[in-house]
């Protein structure tokens, strides 16, 4: 009795339940990192980058004011870095980087700026020697949080700190690699050992019972989980680094404004591809059925020939 066909569909099935083992774990893990990219790249960078412009269009104003000295003609320097603080928080608002308690805080900032305005303006208004130009200003630096105590929570500058930093607690969260991650990408290669050892094992089987080549849909079967999974892995891998590189450029605080476009460029750069990579996601099921296709197309003419044969 030839036991060729058995263990042809035996081969069958255990190849067929490894590929499809292995195409849904690399889906979640690949997914898992790259998940994150796209949100990384698109608010949280753009929103922290946002609020430092914010604090930094603010400190500017407020040189205006120091630097127009007693005279306080502050021309329109002063309204433009305001009006630039005003854009950049709405911008980190359409953001939403941390919901909505991070919109709230932003709605207090943008309340808080127009209140610093007021007493801005009442100062740059009182005549020189008027008692009331310390005060206002003293008033206003209060608002701003000029010289502020640490801890302190009721000012500008102190808000927009807290509200940076929960971003950046945001940002670092998507740029993790997580326990559950390790775990995923581990199984993924368990199986992916298993998978290219059952399928050379396929073709040696063949090659020795039939006496023929390699069979041909099979070796492509081969070939595709062989590069397949390394190169997605060589992907995750790049993805990671560009996300905790991005991480690490926005976590240092920026007291020169040139220096934000120069980090928003390379943040920018290092995840230039990272829509690209998400989308590759999809391209995981895609070629996880093409490897059962090839599989199974492989090993099935084989099979089909025993059916007619008699047993010996």
């Amino acid at each position: 009795m030839s036991t060729t066909r058995p263990e042809l569909i035996r081969r069958l099935r255990w190849l067929l339940g490894l590929g499809l083992a292995t195409t849904l774990a690399l889906f979640v893990a690949y997914r898992g990192v790259h998940d994150d990219t796209v949100p990384l790249s698109s608010a949280s960078a753009p929103g922290i980058l946002a609020v430092d412009t914010a604090r930094s269009a603010m400190s500017q104003a407020h040189e205006v004011v120091e630097d127009s000295g007693r005279t306080g003609d502050m021309s329109g320097e002063f309204h433009t870095r305001i009006s630039v603080a005003h854009q950049s928080l709405a911008l980190a608002a359409s953001e939403n980087v941390t919901g909505l308690a991070g919109r709230h805080d932003l709605q207090t900032v943008t309340g808080l700026i127009a209140v610093y305005s007021g007493w801005v303006e009442r100062w740059g208004q009182e005549p020189d020697g008027s008692p009331l130009r310390a005060a206002y200003l003293h008033y206003a630096e209060q608002v701003l949080g000029q010289g502020s105590a640490p801890g302190t929570d009721g000012d500008i500058m102190s808000r927009l700190d807290a509200l940076r930093a929960e971003q950046l607690d945001e940002a670092q969260r998507q740029a993790d690699f997580t326990w559950q991650q390790w775990l995923w990408w581990s199984v993924v290669a368990v199986l992916y050992v298993a998978l290219c050892l059952g399928l050379l094992e396929a073709q040696r089987f063949l090659r020795r019972r039939f006496r023929t080549p390699a069979q041909p849909l099979l070796l492509a079967a081969t070939v595709l989980a062989g590069l397949g999974v390394p190169l997605l892995a060589w992907i995750t891998r790049a993805a990671q680094g560009a996300m905790e590189d991005s991480v690490g450029r926005l976590r240092v605080p920026r007291g020169d404004p040139d220096d934000i476009p120069s980090v928003a460029v390379q943040v920018e750069d290092a995840l230039a591809n990272a829509g690209w990579w998400a989308s590759l996601s999809d391209g995981v099921l895609l070629a996880g059925a093409l490897l059962l296709a090839l599989t199974a197309a492989g090993l099935w003419p084989r099979i089909d020939e025993y059916r007619f044969q008699e047993r010996r």
